[in-house]
């Protein structure tokens, strides 16, 4: 090797302090290599057996997340890339790809392995670079989970409140013409009866028929509610009602049954016709409101489960109720956990816990997040979530009947950037988040147990915790 080569890597920090004898022997094996503008050099999951050096230009490292890639860093003249995976034998973390014409060294594994054996210096340089670059990277990454996740609950959110506000809408759209339709009704009733002795029992029987329409029946089938619709009919038709099959359907909704009209023409002969229709159109206007009202009371639930949820206005250590925090974040997530079973074992006793309530309703999200995405694909999915006192500590515990961990993976779940997810679904700090926020800041305790159709995590909180 000249001289002319071996001051080249020597421009290179990772190189810099080796003596002449290890650039020799490291010049044998190095391959220069050049990249066009934009041109990839490796992807993320990709298997990772060497590294690069950058000699000439630069390189963006960049990070799937959330379905889009998201520039991590960019590696300039001397910086090295692609390490991370060639030191720990997994696939690659990023994508690597050229900013405008770049030129490199590749250096394969096992001369890779052979520098840092033989030099002190480039393995203290290997490790400064490793740690900078892991801090880096996984406070982007987290940065960028917070905001998917962000993301993940406002979208959530606005599903949640989609289907009220739409209700709501669709209410106050038709409460106007119930009222018009009720007051039609009524005023046709009277109209029919001017003599004062009748028109008091056309009040009796109109009050009659709204008691009926106010008992509590068993809800219909849509089998039971066509046999129903028919019964109606016919007796509507008894009572000499016009189209009596296009009133019949409003009827039933409104909580006639056959019987109930022929009840009330033994009373009123002819007039149970409009009595019949006054109270159809009078249940129609309160059915309209009340379910205004519940939209408005669905509205309101979730603005403050949000609120509860992000713990808004509060100190950051409190005080926290774990039950409702688990509450809060099924509400969130209610979109979503309609694809399963959700099943609660709550302990009415459990304490308080001194606690960080926003960080620990992340680590709810994730927990049973992971469980819906565990049980999705399983008929008959099952997601459990337990509470109970233990000596000290409150236990939590979210099971699901999926398919299980596999023994070969199952001690890295908890590492950073791990996941069995593929690129762009998942960032692989989910569980590395959850287990910094119980263990580190909680001084909790995380674990799991896993075999094929169940799998439990458990996580354990001391009642004093953060402070």
């Amino acid at each position: 090797m000249n001289q002319i080569d071996r001051d080249r890597l020597r421009g290179v920090p990772l190189f810099s302090d080796l003596p002449d004898a290890d650039l020799d022997l490291l010049g044998e094996s190095l391959v220069e290599m050049t990249l066009e503008d934009d041109e990839v050099l490796f992807r993320e999951g990709d298997e990772g057996r060497i590294a690069y050096v950058v000699t000439e230009g630069a390189v963006e490292v960049l990070k799937a997340s959330d379905r889009r890639d998201v520039l991590i860093a960019v590696t300039e003249e001397g910086g090295l890339v692609g390490e991370m995976a060639l030191l720990q034998g997994h696939p690659r973390l990023a994508t690597v790809r050229a900013r405008g014409k770049t030129r490199l060294l590749a250096i394969d594994k096992v001369d890779f392995d052979r520098l840092l054996d033989s030099s002190a210096a480039a393995s203290r340089a290997v490790f400064k670079l490793l740690v900078s670059r892991t801090r880096e990277l996984e406070e982007q990454i987290r940065q960028n989970e917070r905001m998917a996740q962000l993301g993940t609950l406002a979208a959530g959110v606005a599903h949640e409140l989609n289907n009220p506000a739409a209700a709501v809408k669709r209410a106050a759209e038709g409460l106007g013409s119930a009222i018009d339709a009720d007051g039609d009704a009524v005023a046709g009733m009277w109209r029919a009866e001017v003599d004062e002795e009748r028109a008091g029992q056309v009040v009796a029987a109109f009050h009659h028929a709204k008691e009926i329409l106010e008992r509590e029946r068993p809800p219909l089938s849509a089998l039971q509610r066509s046999d129903e619709e028919t019964g109606v009919e016919e007796a509507l038709a008894s009572l000499g009602v016009p189209e009596a099959w296009a009133l019949a359907p409003d009827a039933v909704a409104a909580g006639f049954r056959a019987e109930d009209l022929v009840e009330l023409r033994s009373d009123l002969g002819e007039a149970a016709e409009r009595v019949v229709r006054a109270a159809i159109a009078d249940a129609a206007a309160k059915r309209l409101a009340a379910e205004i009202a519940e939209g408005a009371a669905r509205v309101s639930t979730i603005a403050l489960g949000l609120k509860s949820y992000a713990y808004l206005d509060r100190a950051p250590v409190q005080d926290v109720d774990v039950q409702r925090g688990i509450e809060d974040t099924i509400a969130i997530l209610g979109h979503k956990l309609r694809q399963v079973t959700l099943e609660r074992d709550f302990d009415e006793d459990l304490p308080k816990i001194t606690a960080l309530g926003t960080e620990l309703n992340q680590v709810w999200t994730n927990l049973i997040d992971n469980a819906v995405d565990a049980v999705s694909e399983v008929a008959g999915g099952v997601v459990t979530v337990r509470t109970r006192p233990g000596e000290g500590t409150v236990v939590i515990e979210v099971e699901d009947n999926g398919p299980g961990i596999p023994d070969e993976i199952r001690p890295r779940i908890f590492d950073t950037f791990f996941t069995t997810k593929p690129p762009g679904s998942g960032s692989g700090l989910g569980l590395h988040i959850v287990r910094n926020i119980v263990v580190l800041e909680h001084n909790g305790d995380l674990t799991v147990e896993s075999e094929p159709g169940r799998t439990l995590f458990r996580v354990e909180l001391p009642v004093e915790g953060a402070g």
